[in-house]
C-alpha cells in the first residue's frame, strides 16, 4: 500500500480553487491554465465542493447547459469527501475506490490546502504495490 503522506504528494504545488459563483466557461478556462482535471470550489474560505472535467460532460454538456452563464455551484459535488495532510496516499486510493471518485481535496485544519488524485500513485508507489503484490505472491507458493 503506498505510504508516502498526502502532504509528501501534493508539497509544492498550488491549491487551485474558485468560488462557487464562478461560470462552469471560467472554471474550465482555469483548470486549463492550471493543466489540471478538478479544483477545489471555496467560498469564504471554506471548501464547499469540488469540480471536475466529469461534471463538465455530465453535468453541463449531457444536460445542454450552456457553459457561459452556469455556475458552478449547480453542477459540483457538494461536501466532497475530504483527506488531512498527514494520511497516507494509501487511504485516499481506498477512498477514491471505495467512493468511486478519482480526487479527493485536502483539507487541513478546515482550510483546502491542495488536492490528491488517482494519478498520484504512478511512480514510486506505484513500484511499491508492484513489489507488493510480487512478495505477497512468493509468500503463497512458499505456504
Amino acid at each position: 500500500m503506498p505510504t508516502r503522506t498526502i502532504h509528501e504528494v501534493i508539497e509544492g504545488r498550488k491549491a487551485i480553487t474558485t468560488s462557487s459563483r464562478t461560470t462552469v466557461a471560467d472554471a474550465a478556462r482555469l483548470m486549463k491554465e492550471n493543466t489540471v482535471s478538478a479544483i477545489m470550489i471555496v467560498d469564504a474560505g471554506h471548501l464547499v465542493g469540488i469540480f471536475t472535467e466529469r461534471d463538465i460532460a455530465y453535468r453541463v454538456v449531457a444536460e445542454d447547459k450552456n457553459a457561459k452563464t452556469t455556475h458552478v455551484a449547480s453542477a459540483m459535488t457538494k461536501k466532497p469527501r475530504t483527506i488531512a495532510p498527514e494520511r497516507p496516499l494509501g487511504h485516499a486510493l481506498h477512498m477514491m475506490y471505495e467512493g468511486g471518485f478519482r480526487h479527493v481535496p485536502v483539507v487541513d485544519k478546515g482550510h483546502p490546502v491542495g488536492m490528491v488524485s488517482a494519478s498520484d500513485a504512478l511512480g514510486p508507489d506505484l513500484a511499491q504495490f508492484r513489489d507488493e503484490l510480487i512478495d505477497r505472491d512468493h509468500i503463497g507458493e512458499i505456504l
